[in-house]
């Protein structure tokens, strides 16, 4: 089966607009996605990207009109400046407890995309904080998994391996943001991506014949 990796930050607006595209690509190809959340804060500044909050104005200002070009275009809800989105971070592991619990629930053959989307939807729709367990295990709840099991796998010695890998695979493979799709090795970065990744899907299906 072809396997595409997604790497990704639970806070990233553009893997919200990614999901359900994302979530149909794979199924069109019937490829088998691996969700690959990973440390954005300390990955980033290694590789190259720019997190938004060190951008200068001009910068900051075209990320919200692309937002809401995005928005209007997907026709999908999102605020431009959600309440749990902090602007000054002081809890270092706000973005990465909602990453943990997807990493849980794929690694127990979950629909694990189904519950990345509702996490990043919850923060950037929903005006919800997925940094509070309560929150994640509600999210996890409403979408027919066990929000306390998963809640307590976070920590997990195997989770929290997986998250240092999927961290270690990010800095390898030059991965510099959110989200970004690897096939065999090659890099498409964005939500805007989407269409270039489906297109190299179905160009190894007929290489492969599948």
């Amino acid at each position: 089966m072809i396997e595409v990796s997604c790497f990704y930050s639970l806070s990233s607006p553009w893997a919200y607009f990614a999901g359900p595209r994302m979530v149909d690509i794979m199924r069109r190809h019937h490829a088998r996605l691996i969700l690959k959340p990973y440390d954005f804060q300390a990955v980033v500044p290694e590789t190259g990207g720019v997190p938004l909050r060190t951008r200068p104005p001009a910068r900051r200002t075209y990320h919200a009109l692309e937002l809401d070009r995005w928005r209007k275009y997907l026709g999908m809800p999102l605020n431009l400046q959600p309440k749990f989105y902090p602007e000054l971070v002081t809890d270092p592991d706000w973005n990465k407890r909602p990453g943990w619990m997807v990493i849980a629930a794929q690694e127990r053959g979950l629909d694990a995309p189904r519950l990345s989307h509702a996490l990043l939807r919850a923060l950037w729709a929903e005006e919800r904080d997925t940094a509070r367990a309560e929150v994640r295990i509600a999210v996890a709840d409403e979408n027919g998994m066990d929000g306390a099991a998963l809640h307590a796998a976070e920590t997990s010695a195997a989770v929290q391996a997986l998250y240092r890998r999927y961290s270690d695979e990010a800095v390898a493979l030059g991965v510099f943001g959110a989200p970004i799709f690897v096939l065999d090795g090659e890099r498409f970065w964005g939500q805007d991506r989407l269409d270039f990744l489906d297109r190299a899907l179905d160009a190894k299906r007929m290489r492969e014949g599948l």
